[in-house]
Protein backbone atom coordinates (compact mmCIF):
# COMPACT_ATOMS: atom_id res chain seq x y z
CA UNK A 1 0.00 0.00 0.00
CA UNK A 2 1.28 3.47 -0.89
CA UNK A 3 2.03 5.55 2.19
CA UNK A 4 -0.41 8.30 1.17
CA UNK A 5 -3.24 5.75 1.18
CA UNK A 6 -2.22 4.78 4.71
CA UNK A 7 -2.41 8.46 5.63
CA UNK A 8 -5.89 8.79 4.12
CA UNK A 9 -7.14 5.69 5.93
CA UNK A 10 -5.66 6.99 9.17
CA UNK A 11 -7.34 10.38 8.69
CA UNK A 12 -10.73 8.74 8.10
CA UNK A 13 -10.20 6.44 11.10
CA UNK A 14 -9.39 9.38 13.42
CA UNK A 15 -12.42 11.28 12.13
CA UNK A 16 -14.67 8.25 12.65
CA UNK A 17 -13.41 7.74 16.21
CA UNK A 18 -14.02 11.39 17.03
CA UNK A 19 -17.56 11.23 15.61
CA UNK A 20 -18.17 8.13 17.75
CA UNK A 21 -17.41 10.33 20.79
CA UNK A 22 -13.98 8.85 21.51
CA UNK A 23 -12.05 11.76 23.11
CA UNK A 24 -10.33 13.50 20.22
CA UNK A 25 -6.95 13.46 22.00
CA UNK A 26 -7.17 9.67 22.33
CA UNK A 27 -8.42 9.22 18.75
CA UNK A 28 -5.57 11.23 17.23
CA UNK A 29 -2.90 9.73 19.50
CA UNK A 30 -3.95 6.11 18.83
CA UNK A 31 -4.12 6.59 15.06
CA UNK A 32 -0.86 8.54 15.07
CA UNK A 33 1.04 5.91 17.05
CA UNK A 34 -0.29 2.92 15.08
CA UNK A 35 0.27 4.69 11.76
CA UNK A 36 3.82 5.70 12.64
CA UNK A 37 4.62 2.13 13.68
CA UNK A 38 3.32 0.87 10.33
CA UNK A 39 5.28 3.40 8.28
CA UNK A 40 8.60 3.35 10.17
CA UNK A 41 10.70 0.93 12.16
CA UNK A 42 10.24 0.43 15.89
CA UNK A 43 13.31 2.44 16.92
CA UNK A 44 12.29 5.51 14.90
CA UNK A 45 8.70 5.28 16.10
CA UNK A 46 9.69 4.94 19.76
CA UNK A 47 11.96 7.99 19.49
CA UNK A 48 9.14 10.03 17.95
CA UNK A 49 6.62 8.91 20.57
CA UNK A 50 9.05 9.80 23.35
CA UNK A 51 9.97 13.27 22.07
CA UNK A 52 6.84 14.63 20.35
CA UNK A 53 4.59 14.91 23.44
CA UNK A 54 7.17 17.15 25.11
CA UNK A 55 7.80 19.22 21.98
CA UNK A 56 4.05 19.69 21.45
CA UNK A 57 3.52 21.59 24.70
CA UNK A 58 7.02 22.99 25.27
CA UNK A 59 6.89 26.13 23.02
CA UNK A 60 6.98 29.39 24.95
CA UNK A 61 4.09 30.72 22.85
CA UNK A 62 1.72 28.18 24.43
CA UNK A 63 1.96 29.99 27.76
CA UNK A 64 -0.72 32.38 26.45
CA UNK A 65 -3.28 29.55 26.62
CA UNK A 66 -3.51 29.14 30.42
CA UNK A 67 -3.08 32.90 30.90
CA UNK A 68 -5.99 33.84 28.61
CA UNK A 69 -8.12 31.08 30.14
CA UNK A 70 -7.25 32.40 33.63
CA UNK A 71 -8.21 35.93 32.54
CA UNK A 72 -11.58 34.77 31.21
CA UNK A 73 -12.38 32.65 34.27
CA UNK A 74 -11.72 35.42 36.79
CA UNK A 75 -13.38 38.08 34.61
CA UNK A 76 -16.50 35.92 34.81
CA UNK A 77 -16.19 35.43 38.59
CA UNK A 78 -15.72 39.18 39.15
CA UNK A 79 -19.22 39.94 37.83
CA UNK A 80 -17.79 41.86 34.91
CA UNK A 81 -20.16 40.22 32.39
CA UNK A 82 -23.27 41.38 34.26
CA UNK A 83 -22.11 45.00 34.29
CA UNK A 84 -21.34 44.77 30.57
CA UNK A 85 -24.85 43.60 29.75
CA UNK A 86 -26.56 46.13 31.99
CA UNK A 87 -24.40 48.97 30.67
CA UNK A 88 -25.13 48.21 27.01
CA UNK A 89 -28.82 47.52 27.76
CA UNK A 90 -29.18 50.96 29.33
CA UNK A 91 -28.43 52.52 25.94
CA UNK A 92 -30.26 50.12 23.61
CA UNK A 93 -32.73 48.09 25.69
CA UNK A 94 -35.66 50.40 24.91
CA UNK A 95 -35.32 49.83 21.15
CA UNK A 96 -37.07 46.97 19.28
CA UNK A 97 -35.04 43.84 19.98
CA UNK A 98 -32.75 45.95 22.17
CA UNK A 99 -32.10 43.32 24.86
CA UNK A 100 -31.16 40.70 22.26
CA UNK A 101 -28.89 43.22 20.52
CA UNK A 102 -27.40 44.12 23.91
CA UNK A 103 -26.58 40.46 24.53
CA UNK A 104 -24.71 40.41 21.20
CA UNK A 105 -22.78 43.56 22.11
CA UNK A 106 -21.98 42.32 25.61
CA UNK A 107 -20.86 38.96 24.19
CA UNK A 108 -18.54 40.76 21.77
CA UNK A 109 -16.92 42.75 24.58
CA UNK A 110 -16.75 39.77 26.94
CA UNK A 111 -15.35 37.64 24.09
CA UNK A 112 -12.53 40.16 23.79
CA UNK A 113 -11.69 39.37 27.42
CA UNK A 114 -12.52 35.67 27.60
CA UNK A 115 -11.34 34.17 24.29
CA UNK A 116 -13.64 31.14 24.60
CA UNK A 117 -16.98 30.70 22.82
CA UNK A 118 -18.36 28.16 25.28
CA UNK A 119 -17.45 30.29 28.29
CA UNK A 120 -18.90 33.43 26.68
CA UNK A 121 -22.14 31.63 25.83
CA UNK A 122 -22.52 30.11 29.30
CA UNK A 123 -21.72 33.37 31.09
CA UNK A 124 -24.00 35.60 29.02
CA UNK A 125 -26.72 32.94 29.12
CA UNK A 126 -26.83 33.16 32.91
CA UNK A 127 -26.85 36.98 32.80
CA UNK A 128 -29.00 37.94 29.80
CA UNK A 129 -31.42 35.06 29.28
CA UNK A 130 -33.46 35.54 32.50
CA UNK A 131 -33.72 39.28 31.72
CA UNK A 132 -35.06 38.67 28.20
CA UNK A 133 -37.48 36.00 29.34
CA UNK A 134 -38.82 38.30 32.07
CA UNK A 135 -39.46 41.03 29.47
CA UNK A 136 -41.49 38.64 27.28
CA UNK A 137 -38.96 37.84 24.56
CA UNK A 138 -39.69 34.75 22.46
CA UNK A 139 -37.66 31.72 23.48
CA UNK A 140 -36.31 31.27 19.97
CA UNK A 141 -34.92 34.82 19.72
CA UNK A 142 -33.66 35.01 23.32
CA UNK A 143 -31.79 31.69 23.24
CA UNK A 144 -30.52 31.98 19.67
CA UNK A 145 -29.15 35.51 20.14
CA UNK A 146 -27.03 34.39 23.11
CA UNK A 147 -25.86 31.24 21.30
CA UNK A 148 -24.85 33.31 18.27
CA UNK A 149 -23.24 36.02 20.41
CA UNK A 150 -21.19 33.36 22.17
CA UNK A 151 -19.44 32.50 18.92
CA UNK A 152 -17.81 35.94 18.99
CA UNK A 153 -15.60 34.61 21.80
CA UNK A 154 -13.59 32.51 19.33
CA UNK A 155 -13.21 35.27 16.74
CA UNK A 156 -12.69 38.59 18.53
CA UNK A 157 -9.12 38.63 19.94
CA UNK A 158 -7.78 37.21 22.13
CA UNK A 159 -8.94 33.88 20.72
CA UNK A 160 -7.66 30.50 21.90
CA UNK A 161 -8.39 28.98 18.47
CA UNK A 162 -6.34 31.66 16.71
CA UNK A 163 -3.46 31.01 19.11
CA UNK A 164 -3.62 27.26 18.41
CA UNK A 165 -3.74 27.86 14.65
CA UNK A 166 -0.79 30.26 14.86
CA UNK A 167 1.33 27.78 16.79
CA UNK A 168 0.48 24.81 14.56
CA UNK A 169 1.16 26.70 11.31
CA UNK A 170 4.01 28.91 12.61
CA UNK A 171 2.16 32.16 11.89
CA UNK A 172 2.24 35.40 13.88
CA UNK A 173 -0.27 35.49 16.75
CA UNK A 174 -0.31 39.29 16.55
CA UNK A 175 -1.07 39.24 12.80
CA UNK A 176 -3.92 36.79 13.32
CA UNK A 177 -5.35 38.85 16.18
CA UNK A 178 -5.20 41.98 14.01
CA UNK A 179 -6.72 40.16 11.05
CA UNK A 180 -9.66 38.90 13.12
CA UNK A 181 -10.63 42.30 14.53
CA UNK A 182 -12.61 43.66 11.56
CA UNK A 183 -14.38 40.33 10.82
CA UNK A 184 -15.29 40.12 14.52
CA UNK A 185 -16.82 43.60 14.46
CA UNK A 186 -18.55 42.75 11.17
CA UNK A 187 -20.04 39.62 12.78
CA UNK A 188 -21.38 41.74 15.64
CA UNK A 189 -22.99 44.24 13.26
CA UNK A 190 -24.55 41.52 11.09
CA UNK A 191 -25.96 39.69 14.14
CA UNK A 192 -27.57 42.91 15.41
CA UNK A 193 -28.93 43.64 11.92
CA UNK A 194 -30.39 40.12 11.85
CA UNK A 195 -32.20 40.79 15.13
CA UNK A 196 -33.60 44.10 13.87
CA UNK A 197 -34.91 42.48 10.67
CA UNK A 198 -36.58 39.68 12.64
CA UNK A 199 -38.26 42.11 15.03
CA UNK A 200 -39.39 44.39 12.18
CA UNK A 201 -41.07 41.41 10.53
CA UNK A 202 -42.58 40.10 13.78
CA UNK A 203 -42.68 42.65 16.63
CA UNK A 204 -44.14 40.07 19.04
CA UNK A 205 -40.73 38.38 19.21
CA UNK A 206 -39.33 41.20 21.34
CA UNK A 207 -41.60 43.58 23.31
CA UNK A 208 -40.12 47.06 23.72
CA UNK A 209 -38.59 47.71 27.15
CA UNK A 210 -38.88 50.85 29.27
CA UNK A 211 -36.84 53.93 28.36
CA UNK A 212 -33.80 54.47 30.62
CA UNK A 213 -33.04 58.12 31.61
CA UNK A 214 -29.63 59.49 30.66
CA UNK A 215 -28.61 59.82 34.30
CA UNK A 216 -29.00 56.07 34.77
CA UNK A 217 -27.28 55.38 31.44
CA UNK A 218 -24.11 57.16 32.48
CA UNK A 219 -24.11 55.35 35.79
CA UNK A 220 -24.40 51.98 34.02
CA UNK A 221 -21.63 53.01 31.62
CA UNK A 222 -19.31 53.94 34.46
CA UNK A 223 -19.77 50.51 36.01
CA UNK A 224 -18.21 49.03 32.85
CA UNK A 225 -14.89 50.79 33.47
CA UNK A 226 -12.97 47.65 34.49
CA UNK A 227 -13.98 45.76 31.35
CA UNK A 228 -12.90 48.67 29.17
CA UNK A 229 -9.57 48.98 31.01
CA UNK A 230 -8.90 45.24 30.65
CA UNK A 231 -9.62 45.28 26.90
CA UNK A 232 -7.46 48.36 26.33
CA UNK A 233 -4.60 46.82 28.30
CA UNK A 234 -4.64 43.49 26.47
CA UNK A 235 -5.69 44.27 22.90
CA UNK A 236 -4.45 47.87 22.84
CA UNK A 237 -1.12 46.82 24.34
CA UNK A 238 -0.58 44.23 21.58
CA UNK A 239 -1.56 46.54 18.72
CA UNK A 240 0.47 49.45 20.14
CA UNK A 241 3.56 47.26 20.39
CA UNK A 242 3.78 47.63 24.17
CA UNK A 243 3.37 43.89 24.84
CA UNK A 244 3.95 40.67 23.03
CA UNK A 245 0.85 38.42 23.03
CA UNK A 246 2.33 36.40 25.90
CA UNK A 247 3.05 39.51 27.96
CA UNK A 248 -0.43 40.86 27.20
CA UNK A 249 -1.96 37.58 28.39
CA UNK A 250 -0.02 37.87 31.66
CA UNK A 251 -1.17 41.48 32.11
CA UNK A 252 -4.76 40.45 31.39
CA UNK A 253 -4.63 37.56 33.84
CA UNK A 254 -3.24 39.80 36.57
CA UNK A 255 -5.80 42.51 35.75
CA UNK A 256 -8.75 40.09 35.95
CA UNK A 257 -7.54 38.87 39.34
CA UNK A 258 -7.10 42.45 40.56
CA UNK A 259 -10.59 43.49 39.45
CA UNK A 260 -12.11 40.46 41.16
CA UNK A 261 -10.34 41.59 44.34
CA UNK A 262 -11.43 45.23 43.96
CA UNK A 263 -15.04 44.12 43.49
CA UNK A 264 -14.72 42.04 46.68
CA UNK A 265 -15.56 38.90 44.71
CA UNK A 266 -12.23 37.21 45.44
CA UNK A 267 -12.13 34.72 48.30
CA UNK A 268 -10.48 31.36 48.82
CA UNK A 269 -13.42 29.48 47.34
CA UNK A 270 -13.45 31.59 44.16
CA UNK A 271 -9.65 31.38 43.91
CA UNK A 272 -9.64 27.58 44.22
CA UNK A 273 -12.54 27.22 41.77
CA UNK A 274 -10.93 29.55 39.24
CA UNK A 275 -7.55 27.85 39.41
CA UNK A 276 -9.23 24.43 39.10
CA UNK A 277 -11.21 25.57 36.03
CA UNK A 278 -8.08 27.04 34.45
CA UNK A 279 -6.06 23.90 35.10
CA UNK A 280 -8.82 21.63 33.77
CA UNK A 281 -9.29 23.55 30.52
CA UNK A 282 -5.53 23.93 30.00
CA UNK A 283 -4.93 20.23 30.63
CA UNK A 284 -7.63 19.30 28.15
CA UNK A 285 -6.15 21.55 25.45
CA UNK A 286 -2.59 20.34 26.06
CA UNK A 287 -3.67 16.67 25.89
CA UNK A 288 -5.34 17.38 22.56
CA UNK A 289 -2.17 19.11 21.36
CA UNK A 290 -0.12 16.03 22.24
CA UNK A 291 -2.54 13.80 20.35
CA UNK A 292 -2.49 16.22 17.41
CA UNK A 293 1.33 16.21 17.32
CA UNK A 294 1.44 12.39 17.09
CA UNK A 295 -1.33 12.34 14.48
CA UNK A 296 0.16 15.12 12.35
CA UNK A 297 3.59 13.45 12.35
CA UNK A 298 1.96 10.35 10.92
CA UNK A 299 0.08 12.39 8.28
CA UNK A 300 3.26 14.21 7.26
CA UNK A 301 5.26 10.97 7.16
CA UNK A 302 2.64 9.39 4.91
CA UNK A 303 2.98 12.23 2.40
CA UNK A 304 -0.81 12.70 2.28
CA UNK A 305 -0.70 16.52 2.37
CA UNK A 306 1.76 16.86 -0.50
CA UNK A 307 -0.13 14.25 -2.51
CA UNK A 308 -3.37 16.21 -2.07
CA UNK A 309 -1.68 19.45 -3.16
CA UNK A 310 -0.13 17.76 -6.21
CA UNK A 311 -3.44 16.10 -7.16
CA UNK A 312 -5.43 19.33 -6.88
CA UNK A 313 -2.81 21.16 -8.94
CA UNK A 314 -2.86 18.57 -11.73
CA UNK A 315 -6.67 18.51 -11.84
CA UNK A 316 -6.72 22.17 -12.74
CA UNK A 317 -9.27 23.21 -10.10
CA UNK A 318 -9.33 26.94 -9.48
CA UNK A 319 -8.25 28.11 -6.03
CA UNK A 320 -11.79 29.39 -5.37
CA UNK A 321 -13.32 25.95 -6.05
CA UNK A 322 -10.80 24.35 -3.67
CA UNK A 323 -11.58 26.94 -1.00
CA UNK A 324 -15.36 26.55 -1.29
CA UNK A 325 -15.10 22.75 -1.11
CA UNK A 326 -12.95 23.03 2.03
CA UNK A 327 -15.31 25.52 3.70
CA UNK A 328 -18.35 23.35 2.97
CA UNK A 329 -16.47 20.40 4.49
CA UNK A 330 -15.88 22.40 7.70
CA UNK A 331 -19.50 23.55 7.95
CA UNK A 332 -20.73 19.95 7.64
CA UNK A 333 -18.08 18.69 10.07
CA UNK A 334 -19.09 21.41 12.54
CA UNK A 335 -22.53 19.81 12.82
CA UNK A 336 -20.93 16.84 14.58
CA UNK A 337 -17.65 17.99 16.18
CA UNK A 338 -16.44 20.80 18.44
CA UNK A 339 -14.31 23.61 17.01
CA UNK A 340 -11.00 22.82 18.73
CA UNK A 341 -11.13 19.19 17.65
CA UNK A 342 -11.89 20.19 14.07
CA UNK A 343 -8.92 22.53 13.82
CA UNK A 344 -6.42 20.20 15.47
CA UNK A 345 -7.55 17.20 13.45
CA UNK A 346 -7.60 18.85 10.04
CA UNK A 347 -5.42 21.97 10.06
CA UNK A 348 -2.20 20.37 8.79
CA UNK A 349 -3.59 18.90 5.54
CA UNK A 350 -5.99 21.84 5.08
CA UNK A 351 -3.18 24.38 5.57
CA UNK A 352 -0.98 22.54 3.07
CA UNK A 353 -3.73 22.44 0.47
CA UNK A 354 -4.86 26.05 0.87
CA UNK A 355 -1.38 27.57 0.82
CA UNK A 356 -0.48 25.24 -2.03
CA UNK A 357 -3.09 26.90 -4.24
CA UNK A 358 -1.86 30.37 -3.28
CA UNK A 359 -4.03 31.68 -0.43
CA UNK A 360 -2.55 33.78 2.37
CA UNK A 361 -2.08 31.73 5.59
CA UNK A 362 -3.16 34.56 7.94
CA UNK A 363 -6.27 35.25 5.86
CA UNK A 364 -7.09 31.54 5.80
CA UNK A 365 -6.63 31.26 9.57
CA UNK A 366 -9.24 33.94 10.21
CA UNK A 367 -11.63 32.49 7.61
CA UNK A 368 -11.13 29.01 9.08
CA UNK A 369 -11.96 30.16 12.62
CA UNK A 370 -15.00 32.02 11.24
CA UNK A 371 -16.31 28.90 9.52
CA UNK A 372 -15.52 26.68 12.52
CA UNK A 373 -17.47 29.17 14.61
CA UNK A 374 -20.54 28.51 12.41
CA UNK A 375 -20.36 24.88 13.49
CA UNK A 376 -20.89 25.96 17.10
CA UNK A 377 -24.45 27.05 16.31
CA UNK A 378 -25.30 24.58 13.52
CA UNK A 379 -27.86 21.90 14.45
CA UNK A 380 -27.92 19.11 15.45
CA UNK A 381 -24.69 19.16 17.52
CA UNK A 382 -23.98 22.89 17.81
CA UNK A 383 -22.27 23.11 21.20
CA UNK A 384 -23.62 26.57 22.02
CA UNK A 385 -27.19 25.38 21.52
CA UNK A 386 -26.68 22.69 24.15
CA UNK A 387 -25.16 25.22 26.54
CA UNK A 388 -28.25 27.44 26.24
CA UNK A 389 -30.43 24.39 26.81
CA UNK A 390 -28.40 23.64 29.94
CA UNK A 391 -28.81 27.20 31.22
CA UNK A 392 -32.59 27.17 30.61
CA UNK A 393 -34.09 23.68 30.81
CA UNK A 394 -37.35 24.69 29.08
CA UNK A 395 -35.47 25.54 25.88
CA UNK A 396 -35.71 22.75 23.31
CA UNK A 397 -33.18 22.11 20.55
CA UNK A 398 -36.03 22.44 18.02
CA UNK A 399 -36.86 25.94 19.27
CA UNK A 400 -33.22 27.00 19.30
CA UNK A 401 -32.58 25.51 15.85
CA UNK A 402 -35.48 27.51 14.44
CA UNK A 403 -34.27 30.71 16.06
CA UNK A 404 -30.65 30.29 14.96
CA UNK A 405 -31.37 30.22 11.20
CA UNK A 406 -31.27 34.04 10.69
CA UNK A 407 -27.92 34.18 12.49
CA UNK A 408 -26.54 31.40 10.28
CA UNK A 409 -27.61 33.49 7.28
CA UNK A 410 -25.65 36.44 8.74
CA UNK A 411 -22.59 34.19 9.13
CA UNK A 412 -22.81 33.06 5.51
CA UNK A 413 -22.97 36.69 4.36
CA UNK A 414 -19.87 37.49 6.44
CA UNK A 415 -17.85 34.57 5.06
CA UNK A 416 -18.80 35.54 1.49
CA UNK A 417 -17.62 39.11 2.17
CA UNK A 418 -14.31 37.87 3.62
CA UNK A 419 -13.70 35.68 0.57
CA UNK A 420 -14.70 38.43 -1.87
CA UNK A 421 -12.78 41.17 -0.02
CA UNK A 422 -9.58 39.72 1.54
CA UNK A 423 -8.68 43.21 2.75
CA UNK A 424 -11.26 42.83 5.51
CA UNK A 425 -8.73 40.48 7.11
CA UNK A 426 -5.38 41.67 5.75
CA UNK A 427 -5.74 45.45 5.92
CA UNK A 428 -5.22 45.85 9.68
CA UNK A 429 -2.16 43.52 9.90
CA UNK A 430 -0.64 45.57 7.04
CA UNK A 431 -1.36 48.90 8.77
CA UNK A 432 0.08 47.62 12.07
CA UNK A 433 3.21 46.29 10.35
CA UNK A 434 2.98 42.59 11.16
CA UNK A 435 5.46 40.66 9.03
CA UNK A 436 5.00 41.11 5.30
CA UNK A 437 1.43 42.44 5.58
Amino acid sequence: MATEWAGLIGFVAALALALLRVPVAVAMAVVGIIGTLLLTDWMSASYVMASLPFEAIFPYGLSVVPLFIFMGVFASHSGLSGNLFRGITAFSGHRPGGLAASSIGASAVFGAICGSSLATCATMGRVALPEMRERGYAKSLAGASIAAGGTLGVLIPPSILLVIYALMTEQSIGALFAGAMIPGLLATVLYIASIRIQVMRNPSLAPVSDYVPWSQRWGALLRMWDAIVLIVLVIGGIYAGLFSPTEAAAVGAGGALLFAFLRKRLNWTVLRTGIRETAGMTGMIFLILIGAALFNFFIETSGLTQTLVDWITTQGYSPLVVLIALLVFYVVLGCFMDSLSMILLTVVPAYGVITGVGYDPVWFGVVLVSVVEIGLITPPIGMNLFIIQGVSSDMTITTLSRGILPFLAADIVRVILMVAIPGLVLWLPHILGFGAY
